[in-house]
C-alpha cells in the first residue's frame, strides 16, 4: 500500500509523534509512506525519515497547495489528512483531483474552534469529503459528531497506541538522583513533572497556580515543566506568571524548572514522582500513556477524554478544570503518600499493556484503510 500523511506541523506534538508512531509501523508492515506538512520548522523532518519514510517535503498552505499535492495524491493509494489546516486544504485538493474516495481524515482533538457556528458549518461541508474519519477516542467521536457535523456513521475510532519498553527501560534504568541533580533537583523532592505545549489548552498557569498554593503546606514539592511553544508566547507567559507566584529562583531552579523541549522524556518520566497536567481538554492525551507506561501516576482533569485513558482511583486522580484549590489538594495528597503513587503508577502501566499497545493501533488504522480502499474499487 502507498500512504501519503498530510499534517499541519512536522513539530512536535501529540498528534506529530502520534503519526510518527504510525509511519513506522506501516514501514514496518511493508507499505511506502511519503509525509506532507503546511507549516512550522519541520522539527520531526528526520524521525520521520529514520522512521522509513521515502519522502518528507513541505507544501505550503495557500491557493497553490492543491497542485503541490497533486504529484502525491496521483502515487499513493491512500492519503490520510491530520488536523484541522491539513484537513481542510487536503480535502479541498482531494476533490479537485478526484481523490476522495481514497481519503482518510484523522481528529486528533476536541478543536474548541469547531463550537463557533461558521467554523462548524465549513466543517460540515469539508468534514464529508472524506471517505472516513479516524477519531483517537469515543468523546472526540461525539465531540466531531456535534461540532464538526461528520455523522457517526461515516467514523471509525482507533485509541492511540504506545510502544512502553523506552518507558519501562528508563523505569529500569533511570539513575533519579542523577536525573535530579542535573536539574537542580534533589533526592527529598516531591518531582512533579508536566510534558505539553505551552497553549491555552494545556492551562499551565493553573498548575503553576496550585504548586503555589501547596508548597504552602509541603515546600519539597517541585515540578518540571517539559516543552516550548514554538508558534506563540505561551512559555514566556507562563514563566512570567511563576515570577509573579515565587516560584522560579533567583540563583539557580526554583520550585518551577522550565526545561524547553526535551529529548530524554522516558527519563525525566522515571525521575519524578507524578505526572501532572491542567488540561481544559484533550482528545485523548498520549502524553498520559507515556506517563503509565513509565509507572508515574497521573494527575489531571476530568474534562473530554481524559477519563477514557486515566481511571480516578486507579491508574491516577482527576479533578474538574480551572480549579487551582482542589488541583493543589490532589497534589498533597500524592506527594504525602508514596504507597499511594506506587499502587496508582502500577495499575497506569497494567493499563496502557492492556489498552493502548501500539501494534493494535498500527493495525487497526491499516485495516481502516483497507476497508476504504476496498468500498473506493467497488
Amino acid at each position: 500500500m502507498k500512504i501519503l500523511h498530510v499534517l499541519t506541523t512536522l513539530d512536535v506534538g501529540g498528534a506529530e509523534m502520534h503519526v510518527l508512531k504510525q509511519v513506522r509501523g506501516q514501514v514496518e508492515r511493508g507499505h511506502q509512506v511519503r509525509v506532507r506538512y503546511l507549516k512550522g520548522q519541520g522539527t520531526l523532518r528526520a524521525d520521520f525519515l529514520e522512521a522509513g519514510a521515502e519522502r518528507v517535503e513541505r507544501a505550503t498552505a495557500g491557493p497553490l497547495f492543491p497542485f503541490r499535492l497533486r504529484e502525491d495524491l496521483s502515487w499513493c493509494d491512500l492519503v490520510h489528512s491530520h488536523l484541522l489546516k491539513a484537513d481542510a486544504f487536503t480535502a479541498l485538493a482531494a476533490l479537485l483531483f478526484g481523490a476522495r474516495r481514497k481519503l482518510v481524515s484523522g481528529k486528533h482533538n476536541d478543536e474548541q474552534v469547531l463550537r463557533r457556528p461558521l467554523v462548524s458549518w465549513v466543517h460540515g461541508w469539508l468534514g464529508r469529503i472524506p471517505a472516513r474519519t479516524v477519531v483517537l477516542s469515543d468523546h472526540v467521536g461525539r465531540f466531531i459528531e456535534t461540532y464538526g457535523r461528520v455523522p457517526a456513521a461515516a467514523q471509525s475510532r482507533v485509541y492511540y497506541g504506545l510502544d512502553p519498553a523506552p518507558f519501562e527501560r528508563a523505569a529500569e534504568e533511570t539513575d533519579r538522583d542523577a536525573t535530579r541533580a542535573a536539574l537542580g533537583l534533589s533526592s527529598e523532592d516531591v518531582v512533579f513533572v508536566c510534558v505539553a505545549r505551552f497553549a491555552a489548552q494545556k492551562a499551565h498557569e493553573v498548575l503553576l497556580q496550585a504548586l503555589a498554593i501547596a508548597r504552602a503546606k509541603e515546600p519539597a514539592l517541585r515540578l518540571l515543566l517539559v516543552g516550548d511553544d514554538p508558534f506563540g508566547d505561551g512559555r514566556e507567559r507562563a514563566e512570567a506568571e511563576a515570577q509573579r507566584l515565587g516560584l522560579l529562583g533567583s540563583n539557580g531552579p526554583g520550585a518551577a524548572v522550565f526545561t524547553g523541549i526535551r529529548r530524554d522524556v522516558p527519563a525525566l518520566m522515571a525521575a519524578s514522582d507524578v505526572f501532572c497536567m491542567a488540561s481544559r481538554w484533550e482528545g485523548l492525551g498520549l502524553v498520559f500513556l507515556e506517563a503509565m507506561a513509565a509507572s508515574t501516576p497521573v494527575l489531571s482533569t476530568n474534562v473530554s477524554a481524559i477519563p477514557e485513558v486515566v481511571v480516578d482511583g486507579e491508574t491516577g486522580r482527576l479533578v474538574p478544570p480551572d480549579e487551582p484549590e482542589l488541583l493543589a489538594d490532589a497534589m498533597l495528597e500524592l506527594a504525602r503518600d508514596e504507597a499511594l503513587r506506587a499502587r496508582l503508577g502500577a495499575a497506569g502501566h497494567r493499563r496502557v499493556l492492556t489498552r493502548f499497545g501500539l501494534d493494535r493501533m498500527v493495525d487497526e488504522t491499516i485495516e481502516v484503510y483497507g476497508e476504504v480502499i476496498s468500498a473506493s474499487k467497488r
